[in-house]
C-alpha cells in the first residue's frame, strides 16, 4: 500500500554515494512521480502539476547532479537513473505509483514500468523512449562537438540550477549512451513487454541538436510499437517542439495522465523475466 502524506514535503533522499533533492506534495491522491529530462530539473512539471491539481499526490526530483541540490556522483549511467527511481519511491513509502517521463525521463519510466509492472500504474511518455536507430559514429561526434561547445558556458549557469553540475565527457556519455539504449533491437522488446497502460504525448519540429526532420522520423517509430502493444497508445500528437512541450502543452501531458490513471488494469498473471509464469 502506498503511504499518505498530509503534509507537503522536500528534502534529501540518499542513494548509492549521492542524495537527491525531492518534493512530495503528499495527500490521498494518486501517486505521481515525474522523471526529468536529461539535463533539466524537476521545476519543468510545476505547469502540469498546477493543472492536475489535489486529485493527484505529485513527487518530482532533480537526478544526480542537476538542479541546486542534488548531490554529484560516481555514476551517471542509464542503470543509475532507474535505481534512483527505486530510492525516491521508497523514501516517500510509495509502493504504486504513475510514471510519468519526458524525453529520457520516457526512457527511464518504460524500463521501469517494464520491470514493475505489479508497481507500475501507469506511464505517460512526453515525447521520449522512441525505438529508432539514430546513433552510429558521426552522431557521436557531433554530440561530443556540441557538448564540449556548451561547455564554454554552462559553468556559469551551474549556480543557478539551470545545467548539470557535470562535465563535457559525462554529458556527452549520458546522451550516447541514451542513443545505444533507443535503437530498436534494445528498446523495441522493452516497449513490447509493458503490460500497463501507456500513452505517449508527441511533440512536433526539431529538438536540440537535431537537423531536418530527424526528429520526426524518430517519432515515426511508434507506429509499429502500438500495432504491436495494445496497451501503448498515442494520447495526443501537440504542435509544440520538444523542448517546450511541458511550458506549452502541458494539459494534453495531464489529460493523458488522468486516462492512464482511469485505465483499469487487467487481471493477469504477471511473466517471469525468462518468460515462465511466476509463482
Amino acid at each position: 500500500m502506498n503511504s499518505a502524506t498530509s503534509s507537503p514535503w522536500t528534502g534529501m533522499v540518499s542513494v548509492d554515494d549521492t542524495a537527491l533533492a525531492v518534493t512530495d506534495t503528499g495527500g490521498p491522491g494518486i501517486p505521481v512521480v515525474y522523471l526529468n529530462g536529461q539535463f533539466a530539473t524537476q521545476g519543468y512539471w510545476r505547469r502540469v502539476i498546477a493543472e492536475l491539481g489535489t486529485e493527484f499526490r505529485h513527487i518530482t526530483y532533480d537526478e544526480r547532479a542537476r538542479g541546486r541540490k542534488s548531490e554529484r556522483s560516481a555514476d551517471y549511467s542509464f542503470e543509475a537513473a532507474v535505481r534512483d527511481v527505486d530510492a525516491v519511491l521508497a523514501a516517500r513509502g510509495v509502493a504504486q505509483a504513475v510514471l510519468v517521463g519526458w524525453s529520457y525521463g520516457a526512457v527511464v519510466g518504460a524500463h521501469w514500468a517494464n520491470r514493475n509492472p505489479e508497481r507500475a500504474l501507469g506511464a505517460v511518455l512526453v515525447d521520449g523512449a522512441f525505438p529508432h536507430d539514430w546513433l552510429d559514429e558521426a552522431m557521436a561526434q557531433r554530440i561530443r562537438r556540441m557538448f564540449r561547445r556548451m561547455n564554454l558556458f554552462m559553468p556559469l549557469l551551474r549556480p543557478t540550477g539551470l545545467t548539470p553540475r557535470m562535465n563535457a565527457d559525462q554529458m556527452a556519455d549520458s546522451n550516447i549512451e541514451l542513443g545505444e539504449l533507443s535503437r530498436e533491437r534494445e528498446l523495441g522488446p522493452v516497449l513490447d513487454a509493458i503490460s500497463v497502460p501507456v500513452r505517449y504525448v508527441v511533440a512536433s519540429g526539431t529538438s536540440l541538436g537535431s537537423r531536418g526532420d530527424e526528429q520526426e522520423q524518430i517519432r515515426a517509430s511508434l507506429d509499429a510499437v502500438t500495432a504491436r502493444n495494445p496497451h501503448i497508445t498515442i494520447g495526443a500528437k501537440v504542435a509544440s517542439n520538444h523542448g517546450a512541450i511541458l511550458k506549452k502543452d502541458f494539459r494534453a501531458v495531464a489529460e493523458a495522465v488522468r486516462g492512464v490513471a482511469a485505465t483499469p488494469r487487467r487481471s493477469c498473471s504477471f511473466g517471469r523475466r525468462d518468460g515462465r509464469i511466476a509463482p
